[in-house]
Parts: structure tokens; C-alpha cells; sequence
């Protein structure tokens, strides 16, 4: 029988190591696996570099893994909080954390190449910008484009709505961004919801991420 729940957040979080990719899914705090960073954190690992759309709020749980020294590497599109300075601010000023800053679009299409097994793209973004420095470049019908490459982690870390013992997985609105993405781009997945539900009761024509793609799954309740 397939069951893919886990009732610990122990059991969740097993085989995450020192030195891993992690992508993190949600857009702001919206869909962003909270509970499961902090059981990350209690983890203990380090040397980290986080795949995200944003670095931190100042107050999350990422900013908790950052003041404690976990993570090496930040890779996103909105590293600094919408209003007053961050501990990352505080660890990039000082040379204790390193930041590869990828625009918001660029950086959703290269988990989704990841995904899908895609050796990377053109696109315009960027062209001719500090973030184009050392990328391979291309004029293609006369316009300036960059090559990206793939993003792909060791674990991917998703938040959604409901999910059942398979791993399916339906979202609500903004938690979407990211997370089905991500879902294809990691070695291994791992998923909070916010309610576990029956087989039978998603609508198959609302599921978003198939179970296939999921290894763990963990209720959390709201």
C-alpha cells in the first residue's frame, strides 16, 4: 500500500545533510513551507545554499537558519525585505554569505527546466546587465540573449492546501508559485499540507502536483 505520510516532523526532514540544495517554495510567506524549515533548523545542518523567491522577511524562520550560520549560499530574485535591513543585509555586507540574484521569471523557467530534464535557455532577460557577466550570450534575430542554465536541489521543500497518502497535492492561489515546479526539480520532496484528506476526495481535475513527484508528506494544521 502506498502511504507517503509521516506523522514527525523527524521523519520528515531524515536525510537531509550538510552542504544541500534546498528549494523553497512560495512566493513571500504565501506557500512557504515554514513548519518544515524549522524542522531544519532543529536538523541542526549547515552549509546550506537556499533556493527561493525571497531571501527573508527578517523575522522567518529562513532569517533563524541565517543568523545561526546554516546557510553558505542564497540563490533568489527579491533578497532584501520590503522595509528595514535583514540579517542577511548584515551577513552579505560582511562577506558571509553569498548571493546569485536571478529575476523572478528566469529563476521560475530554470527549476521548470530542471524539471524537465532541459540542458537550459535563451532569454532576453538580463541581456546586457551585470547579471549577464560570464553567461554565454546570442543574437537571435537581432535581439541579445542569455544562456541559463538548470536549477535543480538535493531536496525541494513544498507547502499546499490538502494532499492525500499518494503525495497529490492542490494548492491555494498564490502558494502555487514554485512549489509544482519545484516539486520535479529535486532528488527528494517533501511536502507540508495544511489538511490531509481521504483518496477519492481531490478532485483529479484540481490536482496539481501528482504524487509521483512527492516522497514525504506532513499534516500540518492551520
Amino acid at each position: 500500500m502506498i502511504n507517503k505520510r509521516v506523522e514527525s516532523m523527524a521523519q520528515a526532514v531524515q536525510g537531509i545533510k550538510d552542504g544541500d540544495v534546498l528549494l523553497i517554495g512560495g512566493f513571500g510567506t504565501s506557500g512557504r513551507p515554514a513548519e518544515l524549515l524549522a524542522g531544519v533548523f532543529d536538523l541542526g545542518v549547515k552549509d546550506l545554499t537556499l533556493v527561493a523567491n525571497n531571501a527573508t522577511t527578517g523575522t522567518d524562520v529562513m532569517a533563524d537558519l541565517m543568523r545561526a550560520n546554516r546557510v553558505k549560499k542564497m540563490v533568489c530574485s527579491f533578497p532584501r525585505a520590503l522595509v528595514g535591513k535583514t540579517i542577511f543585509d548584515e551577513l552579505y555586507s560582511a562577506g558571509k554569505i553569498e548571493l546569485e540574484l536571478v529575476p523572478q521569471g528566469t529563476l521560475a523557467e530554470r527549476i521548470r527546466a530542471g524539471a524537465a530534464g532541459i540542458g537550459g535557455f535563451f532569454t532576453r532577460t538580463a541581456a546586457g546587465t551585470e547579471l549577464a557577466r560570464g553567461k554565454e550570450t546570442r543574437l537571435i534575430d537581432g535581439q541579445e540573449y542569455v544562456f541559463e542554465k538548470p536549477l535543480v536541489g538535493d531536496v525541494a521543500l513544498l507547502q499546499a492546501k490538502q494532499g492525500d497518502r499518494w503525495g497529490n497535492l492542490v494548492y491555494h492561489r498564490g502558494a502555487r508559485v514554485n512549489n509544482p515546479a519545484m516539486a520535479g526539480a529535486a532528488q527528494l520532496v517533501i511536502a507540508q499540507v495544511n489538511e490531509f484528506v481521504e483518496l477519492g476526495e481531490l478532485d483529479p481535475e484540481h490536482i496539481i502536483t501528482p504524487g509521483v513527484f512527492i516522497d514525504r508528506v506532513i499534516e500540518i494544521k492551520k
